[in-house]
């Protein structure tokens, strides 16, 4: 799927107007295939998706995948799921529902058409490590009944469909669990720490750090975490992951505030907040089986990615400031119209 196609495949992409799966879309298109986007837009919008609406070889379909989905398509990435803590938390029975039925829906499409299917899982898979740094082998330490249970324990537990069935039926599945990714489109208040910490300095405000801040994470640009599932997507058939999709490049808390501050040039203080529940002290992905089955490593360094991250929050902060009709103007100025 990285290659001019000699015939165009339709592609499902479930969250697709999420930032990942918007990412997604845009490249599948750019590649030459036909895209169905589907969403539910509980935390996805159709603002993410932009020029791609008017796109000949996409589609656009809102709906839960927590309810079966009758398509025609040839490949399938599930990426159907609200991310980030403030979002899943806020209903968690629905976030189990959507990893677990939803795979369970997403998986018997798949068997029917025998379709090749992704998983985007998550490195919360390994809770808080005792592993350092976290290989697929590692089994995690997660809490089972704790208030990001309903995230971590879904996907744990969407993975093991995705493993049954693969054992069970012989279909091609893949699993991709995926570290902290960041970039354009990206919600101001989603709530993960980039966006936070980016907004809250461009507004010269205090940046809320969790805890003493030197709790470490492993940051990777949307462009190379799209790499790699498309890349995994195209891997053979024998091989269905777990694969670790992460940027190795270990960076605490206080480092990245202070990376975002030197880059914006915000008048900003560090803000010292009680600590997340269950939140992992440490997270790093060893993308050792990533760089030899999928010939895939990161490339996009932090200060680089977070560069053009604040370059997209700059723009759409200073756009929602306009009057509604300035943003009319504003956006068809930027298209040429």
């Amino acid at each position: 799927m990285r290659t001019e196609p000699s015939q165009p495949l339709r592609v499902l992409v479930t969250g697709g107007a999420g930032f990942l799966g918007s990412h997604l879309c845009e490249r599948l298109l750019a590649l030459g295939h036909d895209v169905l986007c589907v969403d539910n837009f509980y935390t996805g919008t159709r603002a993410n998706l932009g020029p791609l609406i008017d796109h000949p070889h996409f589609e656009l379909l809102r709906h839960d995948i927590t309810f079966p989905l009758y398509v025609e398509v040839d490949r399938i990435f599930n990426l159907a799921c609200p991310a980030s803590p403030r979002h899943y938390q806020l209903d968690p029975v629905q976030t189990t529902k959507t990893s677990v039925h939803g795979a369970i829906n997403l998986l018997g499409l798949a068997k029917r058409l025998r379709a090749p299917i992704v998983q985007a899982s998550t490195s919360e898979v390994y809770g808080d490590p005792v592993q350092h740094p976290q290989t697929e082998g590692y089994w995690g330490h997660v809490n089972p009944i704790g208030p990001r249970a309903c995230y971590d324990e879904g996907k744990r537990c969407a993975e093991t469909l995705f493993a049954d069935y693969r054992r069970q039926h012989g279909l091609a599945t893949r699993i991709a669990r995926i570290f902290n990714t960041y970039g354009p489109r990206m919600q101001p208040g989603d709530g993960r720490v980039v966006s936070n910490f980016i907004v809250a300095a461009l507004r010269h405000q205090p940046l809320p750090v969790q805890g003493d801040g030197w709790q470490t994470r492993s940051f990777c640009y949307v462009s190379d975490t799209i790499d790699a599932l498309l890349r995994l997507m195209d891997a053979p058939e024998s091989f269905g992951g777990p694969v670790n999709v992460g940027n190795p490049a270990e960076c605490s808390v206080l480092e990245l505030a202070e990376r975002i501050r030197k880059l914006t040039r915000s008048r900003s203080r560090i803000e010292f907040v009680a600590p997340a529940c269950d939140d992992p002290r440490q997270r790093r992905p060893d993308i050792a089986l990533a760089k030899r089955v999928l010939d895939w490593e990161p490339r996009v360094d932090l200060d680089e990615g977070l560069a053009r991250t604040i370059d997209y929050f700059r723009r759409t902060l200073a756009d929602r400031k306009l009057p509604a009709a300035a943003r009319t103007n504003a956006r068809t100025a930027s298209l040429g119209g």
